[in-house]
């Protein structure tokens, strides 16, 4: 059963929106509930031909620390699909492109707090080409083996959402 709103007040701070409603819920009880309103975004487990993933050492202010990542944007309204992004979003940050692309389905990172919804993407047959940064990204490329990888993630070394989860979701669907 859905709750009732009976109000809603949007407001956009910066590259985030925030969702203040006021709800009644199916016990009767009303409440204010507030959100953020995130862009969809993508996130890419780039496999080389030796099996190495291309993993990010990159910058996070929010964290004031350098993280391990995998490639990840968002989707701004003007862009189609989360493929076109994906491969978008691989070339810029890591300077290869892919000839094979993987769907590996979406997750929503956080629901109980934001809209946020990711496309999981695994690419093959990496080429080189021009790595394109933005001027607020510093990203530190390493090709790390998979077993190697998954080892950071079990000593809690890698701690990227979107990464984790499509890590996770490759090894399901081809082990």
């Amino acid at each position: 059963m859905a709750w009732k709103i009976n109000s809603s007040n949007n407001q956009k701070v910066d590259r985030f929106g925030i969702t203040i409603d006021k709800v009644i819920l199916p016990n009767g009880e009303e409440k204010t509930f507030s959100f953020l309103d995130f862009a969809k975004g993508v996130c890419v487990l780039p496999i080389t031909e030796n099996k190495d993933i291309i993993c990010l050492k990159q910058y996070r202010h929010a964290l004031k620390s350098w993280q391990w990542e995998l490639p990840a944007g968002m989707i701004d309204h003007s862009e189609t699909s989360p493929l076109a992004v994906a491969k978008k979003e691989l070339e810029e940050e890591t300077g290869y492109v892919a000839e094979h692309w993987l769907e590996l389905g979406s997750f929503f990172p956080s629901p109980g707090s934001t809209t946020e919804e990711i496309y999981l993407f695994a690419a093959a047959g990496l080429k080189a080409s021009q790595q394109k940064l933005e001027s607020s990204e510093q990203i530190e490329l390493h090709f790390i083996p998979m077993e190697e990888l998954k080892e950071m993630v079990a000593k809690g070394e890698f701690k990227h959402g979107a990464g984790l989860a499509a890590i996770l979701r490759y090894k399901f669907l081809t082990d």
